[in-house]
């Protein structure tokens, strides 16, 4: 008997008169009976945090690494004492400085301990945590401190640079800046022509000592921050979630978590280099707080990052695809170093657990033998103490999920969630193969619903029921700060419309399938999933990271590709073609090369004919490294700027396209 992970509460209904088709209400079936309430004593982050320093005074809670001798060192920790220590010092060094409760707060800057100590200053007094993306130049930066009324900034030493930007004219507006360090003399001097008073941490902590201030607690129904969705197009929407948003959700972990054999303990460790700017971190580290546990941060190298996982040890490890997809491809790299004895044996150990997983053993049982004999070495790779990987921020792929579920010895599920959601909709169930591919279940204190799209032929009542995606939580979120006609257009009747499309499965399970915004008509009438393609080949050796862009004046789909340097080395030297990576990446053949790999993709994955990429441009370099900020802080491709800076290339591909099929 299939075994079922959401209940329906309320049938689906058809559209009638122009309505839309609405599928079945879906419930978490722990929530089934109802809501449980929120005990008073937890009712507010800063009452969790407190608890937690009570509780675990001495525990580590923030860890980070400094740079000694041009090497990173071994981790540092502060306590839970020592932090709220911290917390109460900045808080009153605020509010010495005029700051009431309700101010807006801008932190911006790399995750760090001192990112957290005034997030949580701002819980202490009732202000407004407003996280400025630390990936965005000045232009979203500077709409976001005018847009959000922000009078005084936490900043980061590399940031400094971008807020005195001229660019950035709304910085004047600052009162107050304080550096996660310390400000150099040159910097000092701008600031002051402005009028902005500086300070470095140790000053402004010494500050709040001298000047001790009563706290001013926030009530469940109190701002806790507007955060700004970055989007992919036009100016960023700040989202507004309370107290009781975060906190709603935090219960709602500890409830999932009640149903499982393995829990979170206090020496449990997460590694954060995801934006603490985005939901999917913070949610994360507020329950880490909340649990007492430790939180380390990577030392600012994304491409380093395994240093830091060898030396923190982690046991948590959370990520979105494109981290994920760069582990799998850093295995099968491993293992094409092998002789073809050991990779046979590799290969048949990994069908071997797969097959008793897809049983019904859980991972830890399916093969201790492969799991000592080949995974574990994976495991090493990852720190060796991992016991929890999670992937959000969009769809992993079913061929990755599947791999680390075998190989990482961890538990490996996909959650969703946005915002606008406090970061958790749906999540996955550890040991459960028949999730490989989908987001999981509705989660607890949300329900769920399907919505018809019409345009793209998606219909919550048909075989199979998709659409799109609709979330009424228990704790909705406040709305768009000062966009009250946005907030009416994507909350309706309570239900907030999440512009993505999912189908459900028959067991309850959500899988996300495409994204409303993301729907281009080719000229044959015929919709095409961008952001889906890009995911199905994404998965080709050759290929490091592809935008794929369609025209609806055009009938072909064509592609910018960042080519995998190894896989692009090892081609040349087949080849017999010489010279650096960039030589390469302008060859002709090299081209024709990533088209053919690029269509036995298509095939193995049963594509339709206008789904095939028929024209590329090569890019060496990764779009997260451009200057001209192509993609989002969760590695989202803005389409809008990619297409400004490779439209001639595309117009020149086109042409040359037309011009071959004539």
């Amino acid at each position: 008997m299939m075994k079922r992970f959401a209940v329906v509460v309320e049938e689906g209904k058809k559209g009638r008169d122009g309505e839309l088709s609405v599928g079945p209400v879906y419930r978490n079936p722990l929530s089934e009976h109802g809501y449980s309430p929120i005990e008073p004593e937890s009712s507010t982050i800063w009452k969790i945090f407190r608890s937690s320093v009570e509780k675990h005074s001495g525990n580590k809670m923030l860890g980070w690494r400094e740079l000694v001798n041009e090497k990173w060192g071994p981790y540092n920790w502060k306590t839970y004492k020592e932090v709220y220590e911290e917390v109460l010092q900045a808080g009153s060094a605020l509010r010495a400085h005029g700051f009431e409760p309700g101010a807006r707060v801008g932190i911006y800057g790399m995750n760090c301990p001192q990112w957290i100590v005034a997030m949580e200053a701002c819980g202490a007094h009732s202000l407004i945590c407003v996280p400025l993306y630390d990936t965005l130049g000045p232009g979203a930066v500077n709409y976001i401190l005018d847009h959000a009324e922000i009078d005084v900034v936490f900043v980061q030493d590399k940031k400094v640079k971008q807020l005195l930007n001229p660019e950035c004219v709304h910085a004047q507006r600052l009162k107050l800046m304080v550096c996660f360090t310390s400000f150099t003399e040159e910097q000092k001097e701008k600031t002051a022509a402005t009028g902005i008073k500086t300070y470095s941490w140790n000053e402004f902590l010494n500050m709040g000592k001298d000047n001790p201030c009563e706290i001013s607690p926030p009530e469940p129904s109190t701002i806790c921050t507007i955060m700004y969705t970055s989007g992919t197009s036009g100016d960023p929407k700040g989202v507004v979630l309370t107290h009781e948003n975060v906190v709603t959700n935090i219960k709602g972990v500890d409830l999932f978590m009640e149903q499982f054999e393995d829990k979170m303990t206090v020496d449990d460790v997460y590694i954060s280099f995801l934006p603490l700017a985005h939901i999917l971190d913070r949610m994360i580290e507020e329950y880490f707080f909340h649990k007492g546990a430790s939180v380390g941060y990577y030392h600012g190298e994304i491409n380093e990052i395994r240093d830091d996982l060898i030396e923190l040890k982690p046991t948590f490890l959370a990520g979105v695809p494109r981290v994920f997809e760069r582990i799998h491809e850093g295995v099968l790299k491993a293992l094409d170093d092998l002789n073809w004895r050991r990779r046979r044996i590799f290969h048949l150990l990994y069908r071997y657990k797969l097959h008793w997983m897809n049983k019904g053993y859980k991972q830890k049982d399916a093969s201790p033998l492969a799991d000592f004999l080949a995974f574990g070495k994976v495991k090493s790779r990852l720190g060796g103490r991992l016991r929890l990987i999670v992937s959000g921020g969009a769809p992993l792929s079913s061929e990755v999920e599947e791999f680390l579920r075998v190989t990482s010895c961890a538990f490996v599920l996909q959650g969703y969630g946005l915002t606008e959601s406090c970061g958790m909709s749906t999540l996955g169930y550890p040991d459960e193969m028949s999730m490989v591919g989908a987001v999981g279940s509705t989660f607890v204190y949300t329900e769920l619903r399907l919505e018809e799209v019409p345009e793209m032929g998606y219909d919550p009542l048909g075989e199979p029921s998709r659409g799109e995606i609709c979330l009424k939580p228990k704790s909705p979120f406040a709305g768009y700060y000062k966009n009250p006609e946005l907030t009416q257009e994507a909350v309706v009747d309570g239900w907030f419309h999440t512009g993505d499309i999912g189908e459900m499965m028959p067991n309850g399970v959500i899988k996300i399938i495409d994204r409303k915004k993301n729907l281009i008509k080719l000229s044959q009438g015929e919709y095409v999933a961008l952001e889906h393609l890009e995911k199905v080949y994404g998965i080709t050796p050759i290929v490091e990271d592809i935008w794929v862009f369609g025209d609806s004046f055009k009938s072909m789909l064509v592609a910018v590709v960042v080519p995998n340097e190894e896989n692009t080395t090892k081609w040349a030297q087949k080849s017999g073609y010489k010279g650096s990576f960039l030589d390469l990446c302008t060859l002709d053949q090299l081209k024709d090369y990533i088209l053919v790999e690029l269509k036995a993709t298509a095939e193995r994955n049963k594509l339709r004919g206008f789904e095939y990429i028929k024209g590329v441009v090569v890019e060496p370099q990764l779009f997260e490294l451009s200057e001209k900020e192509l993609v989002t802080a969760t590695l989202k491709k803005r389409r809008d700027r990619l297409l400004k800076l490779y439209k001639v290339e595309i117009d020149a591909l086109y042409k040359k396209l037309s011009g071959s099929k004539s």
